[in-house]
C-alpha cells in the first residue's frame, strides 16, 4: 500500500490533519465515539509503506 492510498483512507473516514512536524503528519478522527490520532511518518506520498509500519498505524 502507498502513503498516499492510507492518507486517502484516513481522509475518507473524516480524520483530518491536525499538525505536521518534518516528515510526520498527524490526523485527529473519531471512531466508535472515541478520538483517535494517527501518525503517519512519510517522505513521499508514492513510497510504499513497510508491513510492520503499517500495522503500527492501523494499531
Amino acid at each position: 500500500m502507498k502513503f498516499r492510498a492510507f492518507i486517502q483512507i484516513l481522509r475518507d473516514n473524516d480524520f483530518a490533519l491536525v499538525r505536521q512536524r518534518g516528515s510526520h503528519r498527524t490526523y485527529k478522527g473519531v471512531v466508535k465515539g472515541k478520538v483517535q490520532m494517527v501518525q503517519v511518518a512519510v517522505s513521499r506520498e508514492g513510497d510504499d509503506i513497510r508491513p510492520g509500519t503499517l500495522a503500527s498505524m492501523i494499531r
